[in-house]
């Protein structure tokens, strides 16, 4: 199992990027993952990929449906050049408020319409390297017009990867007929994925003629630690409020369900539509802390991550982004214990 580490990037630390990534790849991190919340995801990974050599890089995730699938195909063909094939592209659909209400763009059938856009990316990308004429016609995606002048050309790794992220099973499903990699939601247990994720995955592989290992599984954790119980105490206060904000979100009712703990669900999100937000983290109880978050003292924390996800996960990282020069020890400490 690999530890990855998320990346903190906003406009005005774009500057910070190169020495951000140094930092990880002497660490080393399997990957460094860009988000795409404030900030546009791809602009860091330019600025990392110039600066490193070995590590990985990858979009979690990129908000694929705003984006035209030949405007997403150029992103990751020139970032692949640049990196000489150490990006991995991770797309993400989002949810239908956003896609219509912040991005002002149609939400229609998400999974359907993703299968049809990879499948437009990779008759784009195929096009570009071999030159053969671009004549994609899916459900949703039509491409059928590349002149030389516009074709960039063939690159020496163009097979880029393409993770997903989701978290109910039509997209789990989608991940292992047709993706390298799914990127499971930061709000999820054990339970939930070897009962919901894991399956659905297999059960799509099986429908492509491939296995469950064709598809890399990776995460973000809720990892709580500290050097002593008042530093444990501090980051279990985050990490409720965390847990609170997410389980109040009808999307991510499916991990509750797992646990029966579908009307705590519906009493956040009651919560959360009068913006009582100061009161939500009260109803995460102790439980539901040690389903959803990874406890141990620091010098315990990296036999803590492998115990819960080694045999499930391929590749973990910490919710909380990596910043250089803290704790470097204990990121050095959870990379050995992780990949020995």
């Amino acid at each position: 199992m690999k530890l990855d580490a998320a990346l903190a990037i906003d406009a005005a630390h774009l500057r910070d990027v190169a020495g951000i990534v140094r930092a990880a790849e002497d660490i080393g991190f399997g990957a460094l993952w860009a988000p795409e919340t404030q900030h546009n995801g791809f602009y860091p990974l330019v600025l990392a990929a110039e600066h490193s050599q070995r590590i990985e890089l990858g979009t979690a995730v990129a908000i694929a449906f705003p984006r035209s699938p030949m405007v997403m195909a150029q992103n990751a063909w020139d970032l692949q050049a640049l990196s000489r094939g150490r990006f991995i592209l991770g797309l993400g659909t989002q949810v239908k408020a956003h896609i219509e209400r912040r991005y002002s763009t149609p939400w229609e059938a998400p999974v359907a319409r993703l299968r049809d856009y990879i499948a437009a990316m990779r008759a784009i990308w195929h096009s570009w390297q071999t030159g053969d004429r671009l004549n994609y016609q899916g459900q949703f995606y039509q491409h059928t017009l590349m002149t030389p002048f516009f074709n960039p050309g063939p690159i020496d790794h163009p097979q880029i990867p393409i993770y997903i992220a989701g978290v109910n099973e039509g997209l789990a499903r989608l991940a292992g007929e047709v993706c390298d990699g799914f990127h499971i939601h930061p709000f999820h247990s054990t339970k939930y994925i070897s009962d919901v994720v894991r399956p659905q995955i297999a059960a799509g592989a099986a429908s492509a003629g491939r296995t469950l290992v064709d598809v890399t599984l990776v995460s973000s954790a809720f990892v709580v630690t500290g050097r002593n119980d008042a530093e444990l105490d501090a980051m279990r206060t985050m990490a409720r409020e965390q847990i609170s904000f997410y389980a109040s979100t009808p999307t991510y009712r499916v991990v509750l369900a797992c646990h029966g703990w579908e009307d705590i669900g519906e009493q956040l999100s009651r919560l959360a539509a009068m913006k009582r937000w100061s009161q939500m983290s009260a109803l995460v109880t102790d439980e539901m802390l040690d389903v959803f978050t990874v406890q141990a003292p620091i010098d315990t924390i990296g036999a803590a991550l492998r115990t819960r996800y080694g045999g499930i996960l391929d590749r973990v990282f910490s919710y909380v982004p990596f910043v250089p020069g803290t704790h470097d020890v204990l990121w050095r400490t959870l990379v050995a214990a992780l990949q020995s």
